[in-house]
């Protein structure tokens, strides 16, 4: 079944490359229809996925057996709801390109594979077949942005290129270095993550692992200061890029962060927790200043993911069940209402062939639909009790301030600062009289727009108003991972409980 997952997008891809270049007023049409099927497929997984511990519908054959390289693919509370927020947002992505009009095949084609690479990221458990994945989905961001970006767009696809390249290099070294440890002591060769966890480590080795691991999925996070491609790379993308890019593969180093660094090295996680929050912290203080000053409506999108993400860093390394929970939950939140937004701001685009805040002013009385859902992610985004960006933001600083209590206080600036950036760009695009000509004939929302935004409004709404949902089949699988770290350390997980409970717990670990 999971095999299918990555299958049918990369069959889909080979359908549409087989349909003429002539009749590229089918392109699109045939590949959101198709990319329907991995959604329909990931939903039945969501819904017969049990909330238990461990990996189900585990899929394994030997790729390569002198290397100990498997086709090995399973799915967890971890990886599951990623799987289906990848299944989700590719034929919504795909639907709002209509402004694509040049080698749509391609870009369609291109979309539907890098679909497939995302979805066996998260499901590889062999770490060769994880880089595989992990690689391969460079390549065609790398023409999304180098072939349909705006003006600068061929400096950001190498810039995005370069970085995370550089990154899949640290990552690959540290796979062998793991792989090549793993036969010397057990005298058989595998990559399997199970196996590869068993791996006897020196205190030394084990941190220069770690750190070569971290920095890999730091710059794909991006991590401050390893984040200066992706402001460029959200700027220049076309509407579908950046909305893949910013839910989905930014995610790959969260997610990766979470799954490989926390199990194959707890000790050096358990050591680095604090670097590591740091970091975090200061990307979420940072990108959340220099969103303020943007001039550019999806520059200061960007920034916010700089600034968000940062809290599901901060969560991971936080080893609390509470903030670990909500550094789950709030990838699947970071991705739909920041997909949401990038989305919103490419209609727009598309109207005003502008990104500048100033070229606005006054659009909730021209387009209050829009206007409306604008308001609706903007709410969603800083939090606001009720809809899914308050549940992950609430767990991960309830949870991290049993452990991290001075980084917590920093980092609950920034959600100040958010509300901040949020509603004064609101305030200047929107609000007000449209003094511009071109902005007081501008149309609102057309069916097709409002089709597009309104399951993600739902979904938001639903995560918000009950969690449990996804929290059900995400907990079991943090809690093994927490106590995997304590098995192996000799670090004690503290109970998230009630608030009163995690103040006492972050004043005794003072």
């Amino acid at each position: 079944m999971l095999t299918w997952l990555i299958a049918l997008p990369v069959i889909a891809a080979a359908i549409v490359a087989l349909v003429p270049r002539r009749l590229k007023e089918l392109h699109l049409p045939l590949g959101v229809a198709l990319a329907v099927l991995p959604l329909a497929l990931a939903g039945y997984v969501f819904w017969v996925f049990e909330p238990v511990a461990g990996y189900q519908f585990v899929s394994t054959a030997v790729w390569y057996e002198p290397w100990g390289i498997s086709w090995s693919l399973g799915i967890d509370g971890i990886s599951m709801p990623m799987v289906l927020l990848t299944a989700i947002l590719v034929p919504i992505a795909l639907a709002a390109s209509t402004s694509i009009t040049r080698r749509t095949k391609e870009f369609v084609v291109y979309t539907l594979l890098l679909e497939a690479g995302m979805i066996g990221v998260f499901l590889a458990l062999d770490l060769f077949l994880f880089f595989v994945f992990f690689e391969a989905i460079l390549i065609p961001m790398y023409f999304i942005i180098g072939i349909w970006g705006s003006d600068r767009r061929i400096y950001a696809a190498m810039k995005f290129f370069i970085f995370t390249a550089f990154g899949s290099a640290l990552l690959l070294a540290g796979i062998i270095a793991l792989g090549v440890t793993y036969a010397d002591q057990f005298g058989s060769a595998s990559f399997a993550l199970s196996d590869l966890m068993n791996v006897q480590l020196s205190t030394g080795a084990e941190r220069w692992l770690f750190a070569a691991f971290a920095l890999a999925f730091a710059i794909k996070v991006p991590l401050f200061p390893v984040h200066t491609w992706l402001p460029d790379a959200h700027t220049e993308a076309p509407t579908a890029g950046s909305v893949l890019l910013a839910a989905v593969l930014l995610k790959l180093g969260t997610y990766g962060l979470l799954r490989f660094n926390l199990s194959l090295f707890p000790e050096a996680s358990v050591d680095a927790a604090w670097i590591m929050g740091v970091l975090a912290v200061i990307g979420i203080i940072y990108g959340a200043v220099v969103a303020i000053v943007q001039p550019d409506l999806k520059r200061l999108v960007a920034y916010s993911s700089v600034s968000h993400l940062g809290f599901i860093v901060l969560g991971t390394f936080a080893l609390t069940s509470g903030s670990l929970q909500g550094a789950v939950i709030q990838n699947v939140n970071h991705g739909l209402v920041t997909g949401a937004l990038f989305l919103l701001v490419g209609m727009i685009y598309e109207r005003r062939h502008t990104k500048q805040i100033s070229e606005f002013g006054g659009l909730q009385k021209v387009m209050p639909v829009f206007a409306g859902f604008f308001l609706f992610m903007i709410f969603a985004s800083i939090g606001l009790p009720g809809l899914n960006g308050f549940v992950g933001e609430f767990l991960i600083l309830i949870g991290s301030y049993a452990t991290l209590p001075a980084l917590t206080i920093v980092a609950a600036i920034g959600v100040v600062l958010a509300a901040i950036y949020m509603l004064w760009a609101y305030e200047r695009v929107f609000t007000g009289v449209a003094d511009k000509e071109e902005n007081k004939v501008l149309s609102d929302l057309s069916i097709r727009e409002i089709s597009l935004l309104t399951p993600l409004a739902i979904l938001i709404l639903v995560i918000g108003l009950y969690p449990n949902v996804l929290l059900d089949k995400i907990a079991p699988s943090t809690e093994a991972a927490l106590d995997h770290i304590e098995e192996q350390t000799e670090f004690v997980i503290p109970e998230p409980g009630r608030l009163g409970d995690v103040l006492v717990a972050g004043g005794d670990e003072e």
